[in-house]
């Protein structure tokens, strides 16, 4: 088994999958991980290894998963409070894998229909060690009523009017949706306004950066509006 915690080498002797991606050594990623920095790193290296391969990624993915992908999925991080994670449509493990990997005190239930997704999630886990995540194979809707979390993640899974129907049963009171977005965030909340304030949820788009000079990631926060 990998030991998610030890330190990742991924200076000038670094095995040769590091080298294509540009941001690979660079040190400012122990500057945001941290300590963490090793289970994100293996995380990446099984990605390199096996994504492709198992359709988890693009094969022009590979030499682009720290900005890309980690650094994105990341993002979310600042913006959990306490409590468990609920991440759909997890996929690959993007964002609920590095979640995982940063947060190791913080249960992570990732969510995933498709059965061989599923399986890769079962398996980078306990091949990680990540014993603070937990796979359910089912589409977010067949969840509602098997599990609630005060935070629900998604990436790349859903339109947002429609990913925010599927996840509201998922969310504890008083609990937030963080949903990854691109660049056309604020357009997406616009375009979901009717859906939203029929589902009494509220929205707005934060920034959070990574690493200096990269693009800042978009997160959409929906919250649902009390009843008066």
């Amino acid at each position: 088994m990998t030991d998610a915690n030890a330190r990742h080498d991924s200076g000038p002797g670094a095995a040769s999958s590091n080298t294509a991606d540009p941001l690979a050594g660079d040190p400012r990623l122990a500057n945001y991980f941290g300590e963490r920095l090793g289970a994100v790193a293996a995380f990446r290296d099984a990605l390199v290894a096996e994504g492709e391969k198992r359709g988890l990624i693009g094969p022009r993915e590979a030499s682009r998963l720290w900005e890309r992908h980690l650094l994105n999925s990341a993002a979310v991080v600042p913006f959990l409070r306490d409590g468990a994670v609920i991440d759909v449509g997890s996929g690959a493990g993007l964002p609920g894998l590095v979640i995982a990997a940063m947060e190791p005190y913080r249960e992570v239930v990732l969510i995933e229909p498709m059965e061989r997704r599923a399986v890769w999630l079962e398996e980078i886990a306990l091949r990680l060690g990540l014993a603070n995540a937990r796979v359910i194979r089912a589409r977010a809707e067949s969840a509602a009523g098997l599990v609630r979390a005060p935070a629900v993640t998604a990436r790349a899974v859903a339109p947002l009017a429609k990913l925010a129907r599927w996840c509201v049963p998922l969310v504890a009171d008083g609990g937030q949706m963080l949903f990854l977005k691109g660049r056309g965030a604020a357009d997406e909340v616009a375009s979901a306004a009717g859906a939203l304030r029929a589902l009494r949820l509220e929205a707005e788009v934060l920034e959070a950066a990574s690493l200096p000079g990269l693009e800042a990631t978009r997160v959409i926060r929906l919250v649902r509006v009390p009843v008066d």
